[in-house]
């Protein structure tokens, strides 16, 4: 008993002391020998704590024996760090200097010629030169990055397939030449014919020199480090190839669209790698691991007569424990592998970080109408007529927010939802951007505008200021163009006044009577559900659902059609629904021509001026997710269904065209131009814009009145995007 309390306590006192051993995780037998040797000389300097040598299959192995606590440290490079951390939450704790004016780090960048007219942006069917697949510089941040920001797509995680559908050739050693794609058809080989696209250093185009030759011999990009074309023109590089090759006839394309000198790569460039660091368990205290460390460098650097800790050549090998080109060890101030890598590499490394077996067999949308899952039901039978991947399979939910619990529970995937329900999808559920709707190819902004609609009337041309009495249209209760903007603004302006927080109350006194779909609810007031129409045989009134008849964007308008006076919409529901666009018996006789839009600052305009005359630009809508979904593969495979389904000339399924179902608006918006990537926008913050945000939580409201859902909202929205618009 008082033996197992000895070994109880002394387990205790190493656990506060921390290790009194470093188990070193070696991945070859030259690696083991060259430990082995340098835990004798730790042992003979009396570096402490001491070292071990522990047996991995790879660095890969190693990490997993790290947090398995098998071993206890090893040096890996970037992409481990990445996967390492994300996994098994190891921690980078000292990194490799090498002194190369970097310090710990390199730069992948991407290469043109000067006189070519590409950008970033423009680089979909070029010829692409790559180091090797699976290469940091070369692939998998470049790749990585193509992916993230929705520059190129992969259906189903097929990442090879979904760059070789992207250029038009390529040449990446390593890549599958079985694989039915084009990665290897800019490939020379040893010049013979033989070793085509291999990796082991018989292909001509391997390597950072040989990408950049691939591009001085026909490709249009080369993706290498930042040195590679100082290192291969001017006379630099003696080879035949490079004789006459001058850095000057070279740029990079940066992130931002721009491009610069080559000797501008600081600025310039796909992401900065960073160097080697050495891992360990989150428990680990870095300070012991790097005093073992610093002292044998100290003791073990180049000018040392015996052992080398950044040598390898007595081995007859290279890059053992540490890479030769190491000339300092250095600790690592902020731990954590997010820090260490930096948003650009590790931007780069999520978008690459794509998993064919981690995807879900089918992806789970949320439907909440009949005619939805109609259409939901033919989208999930042409996907798979085109073999598209992960399968759809179509679920129903009452209304929106049913949809955004069912996503928070992981019992469906996704849903599109506008600005007001993404805040909410957000705040209260967690879920995020995956992809959105884009509505005209010449605006990149993909936002859309907040505008009210009248007719043109010349003997009642009433304006903002003679609102008052009105019969109102919205599209629904917490819709952003519908009433948070409009609503907001009315407030703002002083011609809503409400007693406290009661916006529902003060919105029933300014209006004679409205329909917003979704305030049938308990302690509204009756007549802002008076003008609503319900299915056409008295059920489903004023419902938040297509089951009313005025929900939505088409619905608002054509609430104001039958018996409104001012609609709450978008830009584009106009003319959506006239001059013969709709097929909906309704639009027959409506040309865009009888309407005007109420501008803010008291005039009126045309239709077509909702530039210059509207209430507000808002984000577009978003397909929102679990924040654990492969966002990647959402986006993937809907940017290749649309190149099946995205036109109206299809006649086997139109994913922007509800009409078929005699509706509007399901699952997308009509209007949609493209299914577009989010690209930096990876939250419902950042998509809903910071000024949003602030607004819509800095507004503080109190009162004696008991505040709803609805108030509430109202309230923290009105001064959003307001300010323009204040008298």
């Amino acid at each position: 008993m008082i033996w197992k309390s000895v070994i109880f306590i002394f387990f205790i006192i190493q656990t506060i002391l921390g290790l009194n051993e470093i188990r070193w995780c070696t991945i070859s037998e030259a690696e083991k020998l060259k430990c082995n040797d340098m835990k004798t000389n730790f042992v003979q300097s009396q570096i402490s704590p001491s070292l071990s040598c522990v047996d991995g299959k790879s660095a890969l192995d190693c990490t997993q024996l790290i947090k398995d606590n098998q071993a206890d440290a090893v040096a890996v490079d970037g992409n481990l760090i990445y996967q390492a951390g994300k996994q098994y939450k190891l921690k980078p704790v000292v990194a490799e200097f090498y002194d190369q004016g970097m310090g710990t780090s390199y730069y992948a960048v991407a290469v043109v010629r000067k006189n070519s007219t590409l950008t970033i942006n423009s680089l979909h069917g070029t010829k692409s030169c790559h180091t090797g697949f699976r290469k940091t510089a070369g692939w998998n941040v470049p790749i990585g990055f193509f992916l993230d920001t929705g520059i190129m797509s992969a259906v189903a995680c097929d990442i090879q397939k979904g760059v070789s559908n992207f250029f038009s050739k390529s040449c990446v050693p390593g890549a599958d030449m079985m694989s039915n794609t084009s990665l290897c058809d800019l490939c020379k080989g040893d010049g013979s014919g033989q070793h085509i696209c291999v990796n082991n250093g018989n292909e001509t185009y391997q390597g950072y020199d040989g990408a950049f030759r691939c591009l001085v011999e026909g490709g249009d990009v080369a993706f290498v480090k930042h040195s590679t074309v100082h290192d291969n023109s001017d006379g630099i590089n003696p080879a035949a190839w490079a004789k006459d090759v001058l850095s000057s006839d070279y740029q990079l394309l940066c992130r931002d669209g721009t491009r610069a000198d080559v000797s501008e790569w600081r600025r310039c460039n796909l992401a900065r790698v960073p160097a080697r660091a050495v891992v360990v368990r989150p428990d680990v205290d870095a300070s012991l691991i790097y005093k073992a460390l610093h002292e044998g460098q100290q003791k073990y650097n180049d000018f040392s007569s015996g052992f080398k800790m950044f040598d390898s050549s007595t081995y007859n090998s290279a890059n053992l424990i540490f890479r030769d080109a190491t000339t300092e060890l250095r600790l690592i101030p902020n731990q954590t592998y997010q820090a260490y890598l930096g948003d650009d590499f590790l931007q780069a490394m999520t978008g690459i970080d794509c998993d064919p077996d981690d995807l879900p067999k089918s992806l789970r949308w949320c439907t909440t109408s009949t005619e939805e899952i109609w259409k939901c039901a033919d989208m999930a039978i042409a996907f798979r007529n085109r073999t598209l991947y992960p399968s759809i399979q179509c679920v129903s939910a009452e209304n929106h927010e049913g949809c955004m619990k069912l996503i928070q529970q992981k019992q469906v995937d996704a849903v599109t939802l506008d600005g007001g329900d993404i805040y909410t999808a957000g705040k209260v559920y967690g879920l995020v951007p995956a992809a959105a709707e884009s509505y005209s190819a010449n605006d990149p902004s993909d936002n859309y505008y907040a505008v009210a609609v009248v007719r043109k009337k010349t003997n009642d041309a009433f304006t903002l200021h003679e609102l008052k009495g009105k019969k109102s249209c919205h599209t629904g209760y917490m819709r952003t163009a519908g009433w948070n903007i409009p609503i907001g603004i009315l407030r703002k302006k002083g011609l809503i006044r409400s007693e406290g927080c009661n916006i529902a109350k003060a919105v029933s006194a300014f209006f004679s009577s409205s329909c917003v779909p979704g305030m049938n609810q308990k302690d509204f007031p009756s007549n802002l559900c008076e003008l609503c129409k319900g299915d056409g045989s008295g059920g489903s009134v004023c419902q938040n659902t297509t089951k009313e008849q005025f929900y939505g964007y088409s619905g608002a308008f054509r609430c104001l059609k039958e018996k409104g006076d001012v609609a709450f919409v978008k830009h584009t529901t106009v003319f959506e629904n006239s001059d013969g666009r709709s097929s909906e018996e309704w639009t027959k006789d409506l040309r865009s021509v009888d309407f005007q839009l109420l501008c803010p600052n008291g005039a009126r305009a045309e239709v077509d001026q909702y530039a210059h005359c509207n209430w507000g630009q808002v984000p577009a809508h978003a397909v929102m997710v679990h924040s654990d979904t492969n966002r990647h593969a959402l986006f993937g495979l809907l940017d290749k269904a649309q190149e099946y389904y995205g036109s109206d000339d299809t006649t086997e399924f139109q994913m922007f065209n509800s009409s078929v179902y005699n509706q509007k608006d399901l699952i997308f918006k009509d209007s949609t131009f493209k299914i577009v990537p989010v690209k930096e926008k990876k939250t419902y913050e950042e998509w809903l814009g910071r000024s949003y945000i602030d607004s819509l939580e800095g507004l503080q409201c109190s009162s004696s009145i008991s505040l709803t859902p609805v108030n509430i909202a109202v309230l923290l929205i009105s001064n959003i995007l307001l300010i323009k618009f204040s008298a």
